[in-house]
């Protein structure tokens, strides 16, 4: 590679950075209910926020669009997902039909290694949920979606993975459009419930446990709309 290709290397890799570095953050603001499902997301607005181009700005939605947490209409731009409460009971849906077998797959190939992983997670979540403040709140989302993540992971099944990346990006925005709580409706307890019958063997209790787990997280929702506030005043500057 001679110098010009290494420069142009390095300023690919210096965006890409900035378009996830922009899309972490857009992302915080729309599961934290800072960004109403709807929000316009112009490049040129998002771009000149994070003092980006409009192409690294297009780039950071175009990863919030492939998650399903932002939809581009064409010749009007982007705009915040706003699931519909059909749509919301989809969400859910797909995951009671995959979750369950997920968790009879990983029961049978978890390791001691998997385990430890597992509860290092857990002690994290357990830490997010004790603190107070919208970061914590925030953090306490992610780290309830991080352990169906790690279980997907520990299930060896590369293309339900994937799917469950998405399905628990759409979830997140769900929660924050129709939860009652306002916090992340995943229950810590219950994941150390599943965590348990997974360390012991137990594949149809894992199982039953995961379904009854996504039918609380459902039963949470009360499918009435919030409303949001301007792009520029829902992000952390």
């Amino acid at each position: 590679m001679n110098i010009a290709d290494q420069i142009y290397s390095a300023a690919d890799s210096a965006n890409q950075d900035r378009a996830q570095a922009i899309r972490d953050n857009l992302r915080d603001a729309i599961v934290d209910r800072r960004l109403a499902p709807g929000t316009k997301l112009s490049e040129g607005e998002v771009g000149t926020l994070f003092d980006v181009s409009r192409t690294v700005a297009r780039a950071a939605l175009q990863m919030l669009s492939f998650e399903g947490l932002v939809r581009t209409e064409r010749n009007r731009g982007a705009f915040v997902a706003n699931p519909s409460p059909e749509e919301a009971r989809q969400v859910f849906a797909s995951r009671r039909l995959i979750e369950p077998g997920i968790a009879i797959a990983a029961c049978g190939r978890i390791t001691a290694a998997d385990i430890a992983a597992f509860k290092a997670q857990l002690d994290e979540e357990g830490r997010f949920i004790a603190a107070r403040g919208p970061t914590a709140r925030r953090s306490e989302i992610k780290a309830s979606g991080d352990f169906h993540l790690l279980l997907a992971s520990v299930a060896g099944n590369a293309i339900l993975q994937r799917f469950m990346e998405e399905l628990v990006a759409r979830s997140s925005l769900v929660i924050a459009l129709y939860g009652r709580s306002g916090v992340s409706s995943c229950g810590h307890n219950e994941h150390l419930r599943m965590l348990d019958a997974l360390e012991r063997g137990d594949a149809g209790l894992a199982s039953r446990l995961m379904g009854h787990h996504i039918d609380h997280i459902e039963a949470d929702l009360d499918l009435r709309k919030r409303p949001g506030v301007a792009l520029k005043d829902a992000l952390d500057f």
